[in-house]
């Protein structure tokens, strides 16, 4: 009785603990992961919004700078020729000259005009044309109520203007005082048309979802990128410039009840402010900024989004939190679970583990049995397993081995018949080739070349069978079975194809000679598995399929004689092939051993997978990794 408890005893409480603290240790580590997941999607989500916020701004802010740049640049510049006396009231000629000049570099002025202290004036009008008109005393008609002269100074800087309505546009105006020997002799005067700036405005518009403007002279519009959508019968409700509670936009009549967003710290560091504005049910988000300094009072520039762009956000953040609570609580169970049904010796089980994973079976002590169920039967299986293994590795390759280690080690090399794909590969020449090259070159040269195809094979999941001269037998479809061996087969002809590019590149580099291949693909049954008698076992493919795979490989050098890689495949391969577009028809041919002639397609080694076969290859990969 004492016994029978003791080994009770023995028993229970591994499996307890490790079951209760794998469990603990998998709900703390996904607790903490998707705290800090969601806590940086939250800092992920406002800080893209405030970077879109600032460069909006910016950008925007910039096209106004950029657009009224040279029209203060150009009375600035001119300034002081009138005040040393190169330009003067009384030679109007040599001034119109050279104001003629400053107005043809800058299709962004309009009016270049200088004014005396009695309100004489000369100057140049550029029209919509772009031809310059020369006037004193009058301007030309059309360029009337463009500009208006400021109070100014002997002192004064360049003052910018209010902005001037006329039946040609709206206009900007800036004017720098003329000094004479400390006394102010009158203004000079660049107008500015804002047509171009508008359409430079309008073009930060993102699309339906938003809409960008901007406001002068307190709440006035003077640009908006959806302008056409406040009209009538062609006509606009309010022709702009309008104020804002007239145009006929909702969200801009309604911006004194917008309620300031939290979260935009940096865009307001920045003089950003970004607000929430309601238009029925409808919720809008407000970026705008302040310009100063080319009016009396400062630019608004802007621009408001469509839908609830911070709604949806947090809506998608609420989402993920919740998936990943339920993924928690999943793998809190699944856990406990596998505590209950694993209990092993963690450390010496993790340091065999290890020797197996590198396929280093020499190094592998077996484990100690236990009295403990669990661990007694995990050592049992485990040291089964090693002995298996060290059988298989003698003459399996280590490619292979790891698949039938897989898959099932020697139950799943039995021979068996399976629908396969099978690629033969032949280099063309090689024969004449090699009789130029040493036997040592000779397998180097080889070497390399099987590296290239082997690459290929195996990166799209593929085994190479065997050599067999200077070409390559492999095939798909086993020992793990899959959806998509035909496929895989003609991506990996295609690798090969763009490798061995890289491969003549640097042979011709070298000196070495380069090399043209054949490849024949066929799918169809096939015997695959050990083959052999005794200790002289090979896992391999035989039959009909790979006769006519090497045939097709043969058939390349009636059909691609000249090519550098040539890949033919059969029409039971095709039929596989989904969304294949780089097929070409070659005909019907007989090939030997067969009684039928067999249609053969000729396929574009270079050509990349299609959307289809895109879709198909991620489902079976993802099939796989489950």
């Amino acid at each position: 009785m004492a016994f029978s408890l003791k080994r009770k005893y023995l028993k229970m409480p591994l499996s307890r603990i490790v079951s209760f603290a794998f469990g603990g240790f998998v709900a703390i580590s996904i607790s903490l992961i998707l705290f800090l997941s969601v806590k940086a999607n939250v800092q992920n989500t406002f800080s893209l919004l405030n970077d879109k916020a600032i460069l909006l701004s910016t950008s925007m802010e910039q096209r106004v700078r950029d657009h009224f740049y040279s029209v203060e640049q150009a009375v600035t510049d001119l300034k002081p020729f009138f005040d040393r006396g190169e330009i003067s009231f009384s030679d109007q000629d040599t001034g119109l000259d050279m104001m003629k000049v400053a107005v043809a570099t800058s299709s962004r002025i309009t009016v270049l005009v200088a004014t005396d202290l009695n309100g004489e004036n000369f100057g140049v009008y550029q029209a919509p044309s772009g031809r310059l008109w020369p006037f004193k005393r009058q301007l030309p008609p059309g360029s009337d109520k463009t500009y208006v002269l400021p109070k100014l100074n002997v002192y004064s800087g360049p003052t910018w203007g209010p902005i001037l309505n006329n039946d040609v546009g709206q206009f900007a105006n800036v004017s720098v005082p003329l000094v004479i020997k400390g006394k102010l002799i009158g203004t000079l005067t660049a107008a500015s048309s804002l047509d171009s700036l508008a359409k430079a405005i309008r073009s930060l518009d993102e699309g339906d979802e938003s809409t960008t403007f901007v406001m002068v002279n307190g709440d006035e519009i003077l640009v908006h990128s959806d302008k056409d959508e406040f009209q009538v019968g062609g006509k606009a409700l309010q022709p702009l410039p309008a104020p804002r509670e007239e145009f006929g936009d909702p969200v801009l009549a309604n911006m004194d009840t917008a309620d300031k967003l939290d979260g935009f710290a940096k865009a307001a560091r920045l003089g950003i402010n970004v607000s929430r504005i309601e238009v029925g049910k409808r919720e809008f988000i407000v970026m705008k900024a302040d310009i100063p300094g080319y009016s009396t009072e400062p630019w608004v520039i802007g621009q408001y989004f469509r839908g609830a762009s911070i709604t949806r956000e947090v809506e998608r953040l609420t989402g993920s939190a919740l998936v990943g609570i339920g993924a928690m609580i999943i793998a809190v169970l699944v856990a406990l679970w596998m505590g209950r049904v694993m209990a092993r010796p963690l450390k010496k089980l993790a340091e065999q583990s290890r020797a197996v994973a590198t396929l280093s079976l020499d190094n592998v002590e077996p484990l100690p049995r236990s009295r403990v169920a669990e661990l007694d039967q995990v050592a049992q299986a485990f040291n089964s397993m090693v002995v298996g293994l060290r059988a298989m590795n003698t003459y399996v390759p280590r490619s292979l081995f790891n698949k039938l280690m897989r898959l099932g080690g020697s139950q799943a090399a039995e021979a068996r018949e399976a629908r396969l794909t099978i690629l033969f590969t032949d280099i063309v020449g090689f024969t004449a080739m090699s009789e130029t090259m040493s036997a040592g070159e000779t397998a180097r040269y080889l070497n390399a070349h099987f590296a290239v195809l082997v690459s290929g094979v195996e990166e799209e999941g593929g085994t190479v069978d065997k050599f067999v001269g200077d070409g390559m037998l492999a095939f798909w479809g086993a020992p793990d079975a899959r959806a998509d061996h035909a496929m895989a087969a003609v991506r990996a002809a295609r690798r090969i194809s763009r490798d061995l590019e890289d491969f003549n590149s640097e042979a011709a580099e070298r000196g070495d000679p380069t090399v043209r291949i054949r490849i024949g693909i066929h799918t169809g049954p096939a015997v695959v598995g050990n083959v052999g008698a005794l200790d002289r076992w090979n896992y391999t493919v035989v039959g009909d399929t790979v006769n006519v795979t090497e045939r097709l490989q043969t058939l390349g050098r009636e059909l691609g004689a000249e090519d550098k890689v040539v890949i033919l495949v059969s029409s039971d391969t095709i039929a596989e092939l989904y969304g294949e577009q780089a097929a070409e028809r070659a005909g019907d041919f007989s090939l030997r051993g067969r009684s039928e002639p067999m249609e053969v397609f000729k396929l574009d080694p270079y050509a990349s997978p299609t959307e289809d076969q895109l879709v198909v290859r991620s489902a079976f990969s993802t099939t796989a990794a489950e």
